[in-house]
């Protein structure tokens, strides 16, 4: 069983930026895509950025232009730069994968951007 560990998240005025780090367990991140989500209460969970085990990326429209998702193979970890926040931002973040990743989550980061 693979595992998922996010953090980073907290609260920030709107406008300003948060990283989130996803640390993954398992040998064979570098060969997988990751992706984050958030899910706003209330509301459904959405896919917010993927990328490919390349390095290849895709943006939800609603973050194209702030935010940024990276990854580092040597320290199994997908990240996502949010910058420009607004408090429609406002959500728990998650991570999970595709391969042995699919299906998993870790328990989430919340971020809580203020007006």
């Amino acid at each position: 069983q693979v595992q998922l560990e996010e953090s980073g998240g907290g609260l920030v005025q709107a406008g300003g930026s948060l990283r989130l780090s996803c640390a993954a367990s398992g040998s064979s991140f570098r060969d997988t895509a990751m992706a984050w989500y958030r899910q706003a209460p209330g509301k459904q969970r959405e896919l917010v950025a993927v990328i490919g085990k390349g390095g290849t990326t895709n943006y939800a429209d609603s973050v194209k232009g702030r935010f940024t998702i990276s990854r580092d193979n040597a320290k199994n970890t997908v990240y996502l730069q949010m910058n420009l926040l607004k408090p429609e931002d406002t959500a728990v973040y998650s991570c999970t994968g595709w391969g042995v990743y699919y299906g998993n989550w870790g328990q989430g980061t919340q971020v809580t951007v203020s007006s």
